[in-house]
């Protein structure tokens, strides 16, 4: 397919942090997708907490399963746009990379950590960012310390997924409002599966504009963003169908975030990752030996990049180690 202008191609990239070799058959940016998608914190998605935690059945979403939808839906939008899908898809297939175990409860326990050590650690950041986290990852904690050396078009989108600014490129612009096309169409799909939400639930306004159903909804926020980025500069959204999918988001909040069946294990899980971030800055000596050089620079970084890249599983093996006690046999 013949990329139009406004396209991040390839062959301008602003380069990788340490120079490569030119691949014969694979652009720069279907290498960076190519590495994402073969490393460890990749992996490490598919037991990690997307909304529910623990949930009883084999069709909620996980961490993972959010990610490939992130691809599906933003490589959709990239190609319609005549965008460069490899970039779009590696942008997609990293942005959540540096998300805690337990989802963003981990996220709440490791930001109420740093708060709760900054007296005695004044390097602490004010809060966990996943999306900075994630860049972190792919530039330093991967590939034993040397990270991805991914190109930097790609490390820019990953950063600016979320929160304040956008992406230099169209292609990272995508990734930024396919992740919320997904997570909230998801969410409400997991929510009524759960038995927390029937489609009559919904409010009928955003439902009206959007659509009566999951694949609906998805199609209308697709078309409808291809539509009103042809010919603009930036990509974005028409003001109907963005106000809608803010409602719906904000209904989701009151109704499913922090209701009583998604939060009803999240004081647990906001525990065992206090409890290991203490532990660890208490006891460094605890630390894999991975980590134990890295804990003498920073201490507070270290074990953070620990317990973030944690699963949740591991999680709780790791605290039930460290502080519940097991039966002494003779």
């Amino acid at each position: 397919m013949r990329l139009q202008r406004r396209a991040a191609f390839s062959a301008d990239t602003r380069g990788r942090q340490r120079a490569l070799p030119t691949d014969e058959y694979r652009t720069d940016y279907q290498r960076d997708r190519d590495r994402v998608l073969h490393c460890k914190a990749f992996r490490r998605l598919s037991h990690k907490t997307q909304v529910f935690l623990a949930p009883e059945g084999d069709h909620y979403r996980t961490r993972l399963t959010h990610t490939l939808e992130v691809a599906q839906i933003a490589r959709s939008i990239a190609r319609a746009l005549r965008l460069n899908e490899d970039l779009t898809e590696a942008i997609a297939l990293a942005h959540d990379l540096g998300h805690t175990p337990f989802g963003h409860i981990g996220e709440d326990a490791l930001t109420a950590c740093f708060r709760e050590v900054a007296d005695r650690f004044p390097e602490v950041p004010d809060r966990f960012r996943h999306n900075l986290q994630s860049l972190r990852i792919v530039e330093r904690l991967e590939y034993g310390g040397k990270g991805l050396n991914l190109t930097w078009e790609v490390r820019d989108g990953i950063s600016h997924h979320t929160g304040s600014g956008r992406a230099s490129t169209l292609e990272g612009q995508i990734v930024a409002t396919a992740d919320r096309i997904a997570y909230i169409n998801h969410d409400i799909d997991d929510a009524i599966r759960g038995g927390v939400l029937t489609e009559d639930d919904l409010p009928q306004g955003p439902t009206d504009t959007l659509g009566h159903n999951h694949g609906a909804r998805i199609t209308t926020m697709v078309n409808d963003m291809v539509h009103a980025s042809v010919d603009s500069d930036e990509i974005r959204m028409s003001e109907p169908v963005w106000e809608a999918m803010l409602e719906l988001r904000s209904f989701l909040h009151d109704r499913v975030y922090i209701g009583e069946v998604a939060k009803a294990e999240e004081p647990k899980a906001f525990r065992v990752v206090r409890s290991l971030f203490l532990h660890f800055l208490e006891n460094p000596g605890d630390l894999p030996e991975e980590y134990r050089q890295a804990a003498q620079v920073d201490l507070p970084e270290t074990v953070t990049d620990y317990i973030a890249g944690m699963t949740d599983r591991f999680a709780i093996r790791s605290f039930e180690r460290l502080f519940v006690p097991v039966s002494w046999r003779v």
